[in-house]
């Protein structure tokens, strides 16, 4: 599990100015308006080995088929994208060094990446001290706003409070919640915590494991410890913590029947690669699951398996990756360049047909996304059990947190920008 892919990295970066400037003069064509047949170089920046390559290799998969979809059919601007692809190696401070390297050597003009909240923080100030672009495609915390990065996975409004909802109204009242030791499950805890206050839940305990650790046994007892009888495990461990998580769980008799577990960072893959009969029966909250029935997912997933083997399945992330890559497309189309400004303007209102339904990039730079909550089923599909009628708007700045409520994101309005205060707040 988490094997590394050896990816190939190629191609000699372009002029600046063919890279971003239209055309000057009527009948003379630049590199951006398409005329001279160079490449258009983007970043792909993912943990390739490490913890995190049990789910982030799967997201590499997805965004090159994007890339050869949109290349078969004529490119953007009429060119061919060339992906360079980077290895953050589930390290942080690596992720930074291959934002810069990207940014500074390869010259390319926008990257898609990272998978945690700490590799997308480390890569933060990269972006925004050389005002480039970073389209990230997990589900996250919330609490950010940048305008240096397009976030089409779920803000915590279209993903964990309504999974909290639904175990509120569905499974019980009393939460055990266990994450890896970083800033996505600590931030989205302390949302879960305020969350349980406001509606009648309790939190009865709460417990970390630093990220790829799989001594899980003192937590697994804490626990049972908590809750003798049976309650809710909210569960944000990412990568291989999981492993053993979900294995020792079933070891020690905690069957999803007393203890459900709701997974916030477990889709279709890892399913897949842990073993569906260890979560038959648990729960995740997603916008997306290969089981979506539409048009749209049935034809991606059979695009996918017919790139990658019928053996594989397609999961959020994935989708959230695969569908980045066309709104970063149709963006650069609409502004007939890849300058980044004029790219970033371009993508306010850029509305796609995704496998999960309508997305639409709102102008916190967020989209309107459909929730989901899913089942395991036998073979490591998810039924779903609920969804909402449509997408739901995001909401970056969490309205439970005393710090944040009150407060929107507006990057079209430049008095309002990351972070204002709505009227009434």
């Amino acid at each position: 599990m988490g094997t590394a892919m050896l990816l190939k990295a190629c191609g000699a970066a372009p002029d600046d100015a063919a890279t971003t400037e239209p055309a000057e003069a009527e009948g003379e064509e630049t590199a951006a308006a398409g005329g001279d047949g160079e490449t258009i170089k983007v970043g792909i920046l993912h943990s390739l080995s490490g913890t995190m390559a049990i789910s982030e290799t799967t997201v590499v998969d997805a965004e090159k088929l994007a890339i050869k979809e949109i290349n078969a059919a004529g490119g953007v601007l009429g060119r061919q994208i060339e992906a360079i692809e980077e290895d953050g190696a589930s390290d942080w401070p690596t992720f930074a060094e291959k934002a810069e390297k990207l940014i500074d050597q390869d010259e390319v003009v926008t990257v898609f990446g990272c998978w945690t909240s700490a590799s997308r923080k480390a890569v933060l100030p990269v972006f925004e001290s050389k005002d480039h672009m970073l389209w990230y495609p997990v589900q996250y915390e919330g609490q950010e706003c940048s305008k240096n990065i397009f976030y089409t996975g779920a803000a915590p409004n279209q993903q964990i409070e309504p999974a909290v909802d639904w175990l509120l109204e569905n499974k019980g009242t009393e939460f055990f919640l266990v994450g890896s030791d970083y800033v996505f499950p600590r931030t989205a805890n302390n949302i879960i915590k305020e969350q349980l206050a406001a509606n009648g839940g309790t939190t009865v305990g709460e417990d970390y494991l630093p990220l790829g650790n799989t001594e899980v046994t003192p937590i697994i007892a804490k626990i049972r410890e908590a809750l003798p009888d049976g309650g809710i495990i909210f569960n944000s461990l990412n990568g291989d913590s999981n492993v053993a998580f979900f294995k020792q769980l079933q070891g020690a008799g905690m069957t999803p029947d007393l203890y459900p577990v709701m997974s916030v960072s477990v889709a279709e893959e890892e399913v897949r690669q842990i073993g569906p009969e260890f979560l038959v029966g648990h729960y995740a909250a997603w916008n997306y699951f290969q089981t979506v029935e539409s048009p749209e997912n049935e034809k991606w997933v059979a695009d996918f398996k017919a790139e990658y083997g019928d053996d594989r399945v397609t999961n959020d992330p994935m989708e959230a990756a695969y569908i980045m890559v066309y709104l970063w497309k149709q963006a650069v189309e609409q502004a007939g360049t890849t300058d980044i400004a004029a790219v970033r303007e371009a993508a306010y209102g850029q509305e796609f047909a995704a496998p999960e339904g309508p997305v639409t990039m709102n102008a916190n730079h967020h989209i309107s996304k459909t929730v989901r909550i899913g089942q395991v089923r036998e073979d490591g599909l998810f039924d779903i059990v609920s969804s909402t009628d449509g997408p739901i708007d995001p909401v970056p700045w969490n309205q439970y947190v005393a710090e944040t409520k009150g407060f929107a994101c507006d990057w079209s309005d430049p008095a309002k920008g990351e972070k204002y205060e709505t009227e009434g707040a």
